[in-house]
């Protein structure tokens, strides 16, 4: 029988073969003639659109075509040589120069046979392109960041968004580049889910495998799921080689936890344990890290557990615990290798309870009872600590109301029982109410504030000498201050200069105090922030005699389009009415009728140029007691230079210089050296380097800082990155953000994701 025949002509006819229906015609400017097939009924009514050179077949049984075919239905399109639709079995079949394209993914090979029903086919010869998601602003690219591609021998279509290639390549590599790739006999991938699976399995990196598993699983765009993270490779000079293999649990969206045993050839296995949770009302971490025997410190078990949980509770309430507790004083300067912990010496150990409200329609209120306890370390023979009281309990209550007696009322009441096993041990009571009066214009505002201050000591029989007594001290400040502004021109931009004089007063009269034990004070250190406070001592147990009188400027560089400040100077120096009678047990009294001069100046000092300096000047000695200065140059992310000063009088100066800078050919430079110019010697230094393979990064770094007075740690970071699948070797990205400030990742991509669940699995 001969075969109905469409060819091409001058104005193309759309001929419309709904096949269980009659004919339907129309016109239509295309230079290809289409057909528009109605499929049998299968899940939802979608119009099938089939163009060619030339189309032929029967109705109702099969259409062929033949010549730059194009099929397409929602959401999917196919391109051949040639296709047969067969109309039956719903099921297409294409040769030559065959493209499927799925979403914004596309399959591309020799020869196609699917079934549009059930998603479900082969191709054979496929190179395929996977995408994630649409390109913001709907345009698509070639290839663009998030893209992952590969070839294989067959592919196998095995319903909605479900791959399975037979003897696979995988990279996210950009086409032409295969630095490298995943090699795998048998590759599934299954969008839904974000998951490949890999079977007898390879990584090549450069031409060279550097990993093989039987099993392989990794997250297709580094999202959460359970199995092995990347195993993690370092050298510490404590530790010696390392090997850590996390194994990642996902629980649950809001719940996970993570099992680490780290491989030290010095001092054993350490098994570190985490597990996180996260619900509506309640928060919180647990970790716990055991090395059952340290072959360094003679096969001795070390361990370690932190805890933390917070949670919301009915009628304001809500509750806290941080709980942490390491076996020995050396514990983190022999096994961690990151500064931030061997520096720690005071790990707590308590538990909160409070609530916030509202009081008399427009006060508030913040009542919190706090069990606190401490465990010290002396990990520096030399620089021994002396433990500081535990709290047993400690119940706080803040309340502040407006417009009581045409003032605003504030209130600070304290419980605390303090507990030491050396030192004098008592409780404290303290009730200290206050009104204060606001005055203020649109450029000027004062604001006088009166305080009485009610104290009451009850001390253990114990303590030799010293009686339980109550202290009553009275508290009278004035805080002023006045802005004027006029408008400024620099290089053509326009801003707005402030000039803000502040005056603040104090008079509180003395009382003796030199028969209170001191629980919690100390002498605070005098800047900008505390030359404007009421008490030159932190916590309770001091209340300075004052009649006394701090003044400064400020001055503030202000964009007179955008607001935004751009340089702040500032000077102020406090000036004493009496000499002080007040001290802490051993301190010096002061002598001088004034306090050091402060200045202070930070902004944006030139294009790409920050600067913060401030300066502390004795005008009684006319000597410099406290400086330092530092400078960033950040002309763009990846690019930055920080050098920095400081010094403080017969006790400290140091240097520190940090970068983070291109070198070329892909190289980026990474250094910092912290160095004692009074001790000559380096207290922190670190070199290394990053490559930038596009679909790669490779880090390496040496870190080495002083862990006690005489005694440093040395560790080395080895982590490559590839992009989409792990990274391998120990993560050195935490100390390179603390150590270089401004530091940027090199792959931007990995920034939105969660750096601790990047993983493959074996």
């Amino acid at each position: 029988m001969h075969k109905p025949e469409i060819t091409r002509i001058t104005f193309a006819v759309l001929c419309a073969f709904p096949l269980a229906a009659g004919a339907q015609q129309g016109l239509r400017l295309k230079p290809q003639p289409t057909l528009v097939l109605n499929p049998p009924a299968i899940k939802e009514d979608v119009p099938l659109f089939l163009e060619a050179d030339r189309l032929q077949g029967h109705s109702d049984r099969e259409t062929e075509a033949v010549g730059e075919v194009r099929l397409r239905k929602r959401g999917q399109a196919v391109h051949a040589d040639r296709l047969r639709y067969d109309k039956l079995e719903n099921e297409i079949t294409a040769e030559g120069n065959v493209r499927i394209e799925q979403g914004l993914s596309t399959v591309a090979g020799a020869r196609l046979k699917y079934n549009l029903e059930t998603d479900r086919g082969f191709m054979e010869g496929p190179r395929y392109t996977l995408h994630k998601s649409p390109d913001p602003g709907g345009q698509r690219q070639a290839f663009r960041e998030s893209d992952a591609r590969g070839t294989a021998e067959r592919i196998l279509f095995e319903g909605p968004n479900q791959y399975r290639a037979q003897r696979a390549e995988y990279t996210s590599c950009a086409p032409g580049q295969d630095d490298w790739f995943l090699k795998a006999g048998e590759l599934a991938i299954d969008k839904d889910r974000d998951l490949g699976v890999a079977r007898d399995a390879s990584i090549v990196f450069m031409g060279t495998p550097i990993f093989y598993s039987p099993y392989l699983s990794f997250s297709l765009h580094q999202e959460r799921k359970s199995g092995f993270l990347a195993p993690h490779y370092g050298s510490t000079d404590k530790g010696g080689a390392e090997l850590t293999v996390p194994y990642y649990w996902n629980i649950a969206p809001n719940r996970d936890a993570t099992i680490s045993p780290r491989v030290m050839t010095r001092r054993g296995v350490l098994v570190h344990g985490q597990f996180r949770y996260l619900e509506p009302n309640y928060l919180g971490e647990a970790r716990v890290e055991v090395l059952p025997e340290d072959k360094v410190r003679d096969g001795i078990r070390r361990d370690a557990y932190f805890i933390r949980h917070d949670h919301t509770l009915p009628n304001g309430w809500y509750g806290r615990l941080n709980l942490q507790k390491v076996s020995d004083d050396t514990y983190f300067t022999d096994l961690s290798t990151q500064i931030a912990a061997t520096s720690r010496v005071l790990l707590p150990r308590e538990g909160v309870l409070g609530r916030t409200g509202v009081w008399a329609g427009t006060g508030a209120y913040t009542f919190n009872g706090l069990v606190q306890r401490w465990q010290t370390l002396q990990a520096d023979p030399q620089a021994l600590i002396t433990p500081p009281y535990n709290r047993q309990p400690q119940l706080t209550l803040s309340a502040t109301r407006q417009d009581v007696l045409h003032s605003d009322f504030d209130f600070v009441g304290q419980y605390v029982g303090f507990d030491h096993p050396s030192l004098v041990n008592g409780r404290r009571t303290l009730a200290y109410p206050s009104l204060s009066l606001p005055l203020q214009t649109a450029y000027a505002q004062i604001t006088p504030k009166l305080g009485l201050n009610v104290t009451h000591y009850a001390l253990d029989p114990s303590a030799a000498g010293l009686p339980d007594q109550t202290r009553t001290l009275p508290v009278f400040t004035t805080d002023g201050s006045v802005v004027f502004e006029r408008p400024a021109a620099i290089g053509g931009t326009a801003f707005v200069q402030t000039l803000e004089p502040r005056l603040y007063y104090v008079y509180i009269p003395f009382r003796d105090q030199s028969r209170i034990p001191v629980f919690d004070s100390g002498q605070q250190d005098i800047n900008f922030a505390t030359i404007y406070s009421e008490n030159q001592f932190s916590g309770w147990d001091r209340i300075n005699d004052a009649n006394q009188v701090t003044l400064g400027v400020t001055s503030r560089l202000i964009g007179a389009d955008t607001g935004s400040e751009r340089l702040r100077a500032g000077l102020a120096q406090r000036f004493y009415f009496a000499t002080q009678r007040v001290t802490l047990p051993g301190a010096p009294v002061r002598t001088s009728s004034s306090s050091d001069l402060l200045a202070a100046f930070s902004g944006a000092v030139a294009p790409s140029w920050t600067l913060d300096a401030g300066w502390q000047y004795s005008t009684d000695f006319s000597q410099t007691q406290k400086f330092n200065v530092g400078t960033r140059y950040l002309p763009r992310p990846g690019r930055v230079l920080n050098l920095s000063y400081r010094e403080t009088l017969n006790a400290l100066r140091q240097t520190d210089v940090s970068t983070q800078w291109p070198v070329g050919q892909g190289w980026t430079g990474l250094a910092r050296w912290n160095y004692s110019l009074r001790e000559n010697r380096t207290l922190e230094g670190l070199v290394g380097a990053e490559y930038n393979g596009d679909c790669w990064v490779l880090r390496v770094v040496a870190h080495r800082f002083a862990t006690a007075t005489q005694q440093a740690s040395t560790t080395l970071f080895v982590q490559l990155e590839l992009n989409g699948v792990s990274r391998i070797g120990s993560n050195p990205l935490e100390t390179l953000k603390r150590n270089i400030g401004g530091y940027a990742r090199l792959d931007p991509r990995a920034e939105r994701q969660n750096e601790s669940r990047s993983p493959y699995y074996y």
